[in-house]
């Protein structure tokens, strides 16, 4: 079988020996094509990868060159840079609403975007998940050790960042598991468990170095994608991944924003960049990267990889995205209120 982060290793080194010979080559030509791709922040390496298959790609189909740049950040301050004037021509993030608000705010896509792509525009998934420290000092091992006095958290914030939103969602699904019918002791534990975050960093990037290079919490939250990479990609400091059996569904929406790729001449190739990520080459890669993806040959490679849990969808916890933004993360919402001293 082939090793997913082996893979994706390959990848990023032919990447970077790709951007070494051609800084060495002057003077550089310039592209047939460009592209913007605005993406969530922890998305960098995957991306890099992707970009360099995608152009391999195109160029054999269409005999074209093309650069495909990048914006990353919290996916909710990516959205409001194009509502601002980015002219992306495609997005790729990590929660549906930041996607939905280009069309609500901005009237930039339709309001049916979800339906142009297969499995509702998601071409991956993936979940929430634990990195703790070498041994695992703590014995952390599922939602509930979170709220423990005893346990200091990292995480992204839930009012910037999707990865943030989804760690909270998955928090408050196992509450609602654990507490059935009990508001109040649901909200006991929600309380304890933001109580024990130590930083709040504006993304997930942010909180993975919060994490790892200044040594604050005992336990990171993020996606399972990005805690397995990070114990891969630093196998000497004896990081150790904790999934929880029960956690949150997390979508990966992706779409070309249509008043853009108008004006900049770049439709075809915009859908054919997000189009090509559903290809198995694409999934194979993307799994590489410890996402979880849909097909079904590239699941049975990966299938060591990935344990088998219950995913709860954002509708079995809150109803609808729509109604947890408003609930719970709108100002004065659920969130500000569990997190009054």
């Amino acid at each position: 079988m082939v090793s997913g982060f082996s893979v994706a290793g390959r990848l990023k080194g032919l990447v970077g020996m790709l951007a070494m010979s051609v800084g060495m080559v002057a003077p550089v030509q310039a592209a047939d094509q460009e592209i913007l791709n605005s993406s969530y922040d922890i998305a960098r390496e995957l991306f890099s990868a992707y970009n360099a298959e995608f152009s391999e790609y195109w160029q054999q189909e269409t005999g074209k060159s093309i650069e495909i740049k990048q914006s990353h950040g919290g996916s909710s301050r990516q959205a409001q840079a194009i509502l601002q004037g980015l002219r992306a021509d495609v997005v790729t993030y990590n929660q549906v609403t930041d996607v939905d608000i280009l069309q609500q705010r901005g009237k930039l896509i339709p309001v049916d975007w979800r339906e142009r792509l297969p499995n509702a525009s998601s071409p991956y998934y993936s979940t929430m998940a634990f990195l703790v420290r070498k041994g695992n000092p703590k014995q952390i091992q599922n939602w509930d050790d979170l709220a423990r006095e005893d346990v200091s958290s990292v995480m992204p914030n839930p009012k910037t960042s999707g990865n943030g939103r989804y760690s909270y969602l998955a928090a408050l699904g196992y509450a609602q598991k654990a507490y059935p019918g009990d508001e109040a002791k649901s909200d006991a534990y929600l309380k304890s468990f933001l109580g024990n975050v130590a930083v709040f960093d504006t993304g997930g990037r942010g909180a993975t170095t919060t994490f790892i290079e200044r040594g604050i919490g005992d336990v990171l939250l993020t996606f399972e994608s990005e805690v397995n990479n990070i114990v891969a990609q630093n196998p000497d400091a004896g990081f150790e991944v904790v999934v929880p059996k029960v956690s949150f569904l997390a979508e990966f929406p992706v779409t070309w924003i249509d008043r853009n790729v108008e004006r900049n001449g770049t439709e075809a190739v915009s859908k054919a960049y997000l189009e090509h990520l559903y290809s198995e080459p694409a999934q194979r890669l993307i799994a590489g990267f410890y996402y979880r993806v849909h097909n079904e040959t590239v699941k049975k490679e990966f299938a060591d990889k990935f344990p088998e849990l219950e995913l709860l969808p954002i509708e079995e916890i809150a109803g609808s995205w729509e109604n947890a933004m408003q609930v719970h993360f709108a100002s004065g919402g659920k969130l500000d209120q569990l997190q009054r001293r």
